[in-house]
C-alpha cells in the first residue's frame, strides 16, 4: 500500500469525530491485542507525563490539514484513559476545540476501569466537558476476571458508577465479554444481571475472541484453556439480549444495547457509517471521505494509521514529522462492500439500494430463511440473523 501523506479531502458536511487513543494500562491482559503498554514496556520519550502534550501536538497537525472543522464526537480510547490525570485528559480536549471546535452538544466519552478513578477525577473531566463514560467492567464473577487477567475488583463497580453519577455524567456505559473459558451460564446471567443493576444508559457485550500473538492465544493452543463451542456462545448473546430488553436497553447494533437513542454511542454510529474522523495517537487510525467522485474508479475515501509504538510516535511529532505509517486510497467498490458489512449490523438496517442487482435476489432467501425483515426499503436482522450476521453479509456482498 502507498503511505498517504496528506488527505484527499477537506472540511464537509458528513459527521466528523475525534479518536483519541491512550495507549497506557497498568498491566496487559492476556487477551488484548490493543496498541497498549505497561510501564516497564515504553522506551525513554514514551511517558505518560509527556503523552498529553504529544497528542496536542498531532492534534495541531489535524487542524492544519483539515482547518476549522467541526467535531461532533471525541472519544477517548485505550489501553485505559483514566491511567492519565485528568486534567491531562481535559488538556486534549480543550485543544481539539480552539483548533478545530467542537459542536454544540457534542458528545466526548472516556474508557475508564472502575479502579482508575474517583470522585475527584470524574469531577474533573465532567467540569472539562466529557458527557460520557464507559467502564470496562467484563464480568461481575471473580474466577473468570482472573481467567480474563482483568485487575479490578468487581465490588468496586458500583461505586465507580455511583462516582459517575455524583460527578454529574448524563451517560455511563458498561461493557462485558462472554465466552471466557470457564464461565458457566450462571456465571453469564450473574454478570449481565448485576450490569442491569446499575442501571446504565448503555451496554456493549462482545464474545471472547482468540487473538493471534496474544498470552491468551497461547494458554488456548497449548490446551490450558478451551474454548466454549458456538452454541454456547450464541446461547449467551440471545440470554444477554432477553436480559437487556427486559431491562429497557434495546439492540441498535449487534452488541450494543441503549436505553434510548440519546444513550447510544454517537461516535460507534459514526464508524459504522463510515463518516469521518481523525485517530489521534499511536497506531490510530483515521478515515476522511473524498468530497468529489466523478468515476467509480475514483478514491472516494482514504484511510491511514499512525507507528504503533508511543516512542516512535512522540520522536517523529518531536522532529515536525507525521506520525502516519501507512494507508490506503479507498475504491467505489470496496467502500460499497465496507457500507453493507456495516449497515447491515445496525437495527436501522441495510438501505437495498447499497445492493447490486444481483445481490439482491440474496434478500429473499435471507428473508424466507426468518434472519431478516424488510422495514420499508432496510433489511433489518433478526435475532437469529444477528447470530449469523457474517454469513448473512457474505450472502449479500458475493
Amino acid at each position: 500500500m502507498n503511505s498517504i501523506e496528506r488527505p484527499l479531502s477537506h472540511p464537509g458536511e458528513r459527521p466528523f469525530g475525534m479518536y483519541v487513543h491512550v495507549p497506557f494500562c497498568t498491566v496487559r491482559c492476556g487477551y488484548c491485542d490493543f496498541n497498549t503498554y505497561t510501564a516497564d514496556e515504553l522506551g525513554e520519550g514514551a511517558t505518560r507525563a509527556s503523552y498529553a502534550d504529544t497528542a496536542i501536538s498531532e492534534i495541531h497537525r489535524a487542524a492544519a490539514e483539515v482547518g476549522r472543522r467541526t467535531v461532533e464526537t471525541v472519544f477517548f480510547g485505550g489501553g485505559t484513559p483514566t491511567q492519565l490525570p485528568s486534567a491531562d485528559l481535559v488538556r486534549v480536549l480543550r485543544a481539539i476545540d480552539e483548533r478545530l471546535g467542537l459542536a454544540e452538544g457534542v458528545e466526548v466519552t472516556t474508557e475508564a476501569n472502575p479502579d482508575s478513578v474517583t470522585p475527584q477525577s470524574l469531577a474533573t473531566l465532567r467540569e472539562g466537558g466529557f458527557t460520557r463514560i464507559s467502564f470496562g467492567v467484563q464480568s461481575a464473577v471473580p474466577h473468570v476476571l482472573a481467567t480474563l487477567e482483568r485487575t479490578h475488583d468487581p465490588a468496586n463497580v458500583p461505586q465507580a458508577v455511583r462516582w459517575a453519577r455524583e460527578a454529574g455524567f448524563e451517560q455511563v456505559s458498561v461493557d462485558l465479554i462472554y465466552g471466557t473459558p470457564g464461565e458457566s451460564m450462571d456465571d453469564w446471567r450473574d454478570s449481565v444481571e448485576q450490569a442491569v443493576a446499575l442501571e446504565p444508559n448503555h451496554v456493549s457485550a462482545y464474545a471472547l475472541i482468540v487473538e493471534q500473538g496474544t498470552a491468551f492465544a497461547r494458554k488456548v493452543r497449548r490446551g490450558e484453556v478451551v474454548m466454549p463451542d458456538d452454541d454456547e456462545t450464541a446461547d449467551k448473546y440471545v440470554l444477554a439480549d432477553e436480559l437487556l430488553t427486559a431491562a429497557g436497553l434495546g439492540w441498535y447494533e449487534l452488541s450494543n444495547w441503549a436505553r434510548d437513542e440519546a444513550a447510544q454511542c454517537r461516535h460507534n454510529v459514526l464508524y459504522w457509517r463510515s463518516d469521518d474522523w481523525w485517530g489521534i495517537g499511536p497506531g490510530a487510525h483515521s478515515h476522511l471521505r473524498a468530497p468529489g467522485v466523478d468515476t467509480e474508479a475514483d478514491a472516494v475515501a482514504e484511510r491511514w494509521w499512525n507507528v504503533k509504538h508511543p516512542a516512535a510516535y512522540a520522536q517523529r511529532l518531536a522532529a515536525d514529522a507525521s506520525p502516519r505509517h501507512d494507508g490506503e486510497a479507498i475504491d467505489a467498490a470496496t467502500a460499497q462492500v465496507e457500507r453493507i458489512m456495516l449497515e447491515t449490523r445496525l437495527r436501522s438496517g441495510l438501505d437495498l439500494d447499497a445492493l447490486s442487482h444481483g445481490a439482491r435476489t440474496a434478500v429473499d432467501g435471507v428473508v424466507e430463511r426468518g434472519l431478516a425483515t424488510r422495514n420499508g426499503d432496510r433489511l433489518v436482522l433478526t435475532r437469529p440473523g444477528r447470530l449469523l450476521a457474517d454469513a448473512v453479509v457474505r450472502e449479500l456482498v458475493d
